[in-house]
């Protein structure tokens, strides 16, 4: 009895007319990024996963562990091979000077 007609709702109707929100210059200019520091490569990149300790797989940790330094080591040595061709990697001249 106490029935809505369909064309009402108990929702609110959204307005006919989307919020717009400016539109951003995608191909805008932006300011220059500054130089970066010269990037010095890890001595020991597996060291963060070594003080980790064994990965808990039973019967299986000493396998997992030196899969885990060998990805890590793969990536700090492709890592340290793009920072090379860029550019940004810090001569080893400077590091024995310090």
């Amino acid at each position: 009895m106490n029935e809505r007609p369909r064309n009402q709702s108990s929702r609110r109707r959204r307005s006919s007319q989307p919020r717009r929100q400016k539109p951003r210059g995608l191909w805008s200019s932006v300011p220059a990024p500054d130089v970066p520091e010269p990037i010095v490569p890890a001595v020991d990149p597996s060291a963060l996963i070594d003080s980790l300790g064994a990965p808990p797989l039973k019967g299986h940790s000493s396998v997992a562990e030196h899969y885990l330094a060998a990805v890590v080591e793969r990536a700090a040595t492709l890592a340290t091979g793009l920072a090379d061709l860029a550019g940004l990697l810090a001569d080893t001249d400077d590091l024995d000077d310090a």
